[in-house]
């Protein structure tokens, strides 16, 4: 079979990940399939989707109806993101960049990842569909400026901070496959930053406490970066409502309801589940959005009708990857935007703006 061929019988979303199993290395799909520890977060995060039903409704009205919207100045085809990720060269040769053609041939705008393995400036030289750019805050404040710099000079859109993983997960799978991470300063955005503060550590220390969370980032950062920069600010990574508040209090102009992907804490609730907690006490004010288990266009739907205005997916694009490069890309996500449009059908709505509470059995129950 071609490279860039779907395979027989690939007609899902889920389909995928089997047929990436097997073209994976070992230690690939332990890094991309892995979350912390006995990975009941990441469980979650599909199971909670399951449990959520729907409302059809008969005979909807729905001409002139489309998936089309509008986020922080850009406009989008539909509300399906590709998720920021890590090291797509392990799926494909091309890395982010064969990702990208995929992303731009689905319609879809895509989040770059600080840590992927092809330059922002590449990736942004060749997009032919909206960008933003997924920063992590380093110990470096003066480097992380610089990043900063550089996703404003090459035109992204949006500044995607993460702000859930302070710490790296215990991902005992990624363990057990012998995935070893490189560096940051391995990594092509990361390639002149210094790393040596982190090697005085000596046995007997604490590993969070003696020096590595004194330069961890903090609330203050997020106000000192809100004053640097002009571009929109989401955080990725809030779960609760002390934290929204806290959040807008700082000058975000979104926010993302994710828990990693379930590859930093694991027993945080699934993203969908607290997903209605953040919209509420955000009360309009910021766009919200949500990533973690969607595998159905009716699990963009279900996120949409329980506050969200897009959504990110992550796996599932680099196990496309990994199975048929850039075309498995496309397809992924367009089997979700497909599904996305019949189940709006289904439930009487006609754009995005009509999709709520409604289109849930239990709402209001």
């Amino acid at each position: 079979m071609a490279r860039f061929e779907i395979p027989e019988g690939v007609v899902a979303v889920e389909d995928y990940e089997p047929v990436a199993r097997e073209r994976l290395g070992r230690e690939a799909w332990g890094y991309y399939s892995g979350g912390a520890a006995d990975e009941t977060t990441l469980r979650w995060n599909r199971e909670a989707f399951a449990r959520l039903r729907l409302k059809s409704r008969a005979l909807p009205e729905i001409a002139g109806g489309g998936t089309g919207l509008r986020l922080f100045g850009q406009d989008f085809a539909h509300p399906i993101l590709v998720a920021p990720t890590a090291h797509h060269r392990l799926a494909d040769p091309a890395g982010e960049l064969a990702t990208l053609v995929g992303a731009g041939g689905a319609k879809a705008g895509m989040v770059v990842s600080t840590e992927a393995d092809v330059t922002l400036e590449e990736i942004a030289a060749a997009a032919r569909t909206p960008l933003w750019f997924q920063l992590y805050i380093q110990h470096d404040r003066g480097f992380t400026l610089e990043l900063v710099r550089r996703a404003e000079a090459a035109g992204y859109g949006v500044l995607v901070v993460t702000v859930d993983a302070p710490v790296f997960g215990m991902r005992n799978t990624e363990q057990r496959a012998g995935y070893k991470p490189p560096k940051l300063s391995q990594h092509a955005n990361l390639a002149d930053l210094h790393t040596s503060y982190f090697a005085h550590a000596e046995l007997g220390e604490s590993l969070m406490f003696g020096g590595f969370m004194d330069v961890a980032a903090g609330w203050a950062d997020i106000e000192r970066l809100r004053a640097a920069t002009k571009l929109p600010i989401i955080l990725k990574g809030i779960l609760c409502e002390e934290d929204t508040e806290r959040a807008i209090g700082a000058g975000a102009d979104g926010l993302v309801v994710s828990n990693h992907g379930g590859r930093v804490l694991d027993t945080l609730p699934a993203s969908i589940e607290a997903l209605p907690r953040v919209a509420k006490a955000v009360g309009g004010r910021v766009p919200v959005l949500m990533d973690g288990g969607i595998r159905r266009g009716t699990d963009v739907l279900k996120a949409l009708a329980l506050g969200a205005s897009a959504v990110m997916v992550g796996r599932p694009v680099l196990y496309g990857l990994a199975v048929a490069g850039p075309a498995g890309v496309a397809h992924v996500l367009h089997l979700l935007r497909c599904e996305l449009e019949i189940a709006m059908v289904m439930t009487g709505c006609s754009r995005l703006d009509e999709i709520g509470p409604q289109v849930l059995w239990d709402a209001g129950t």
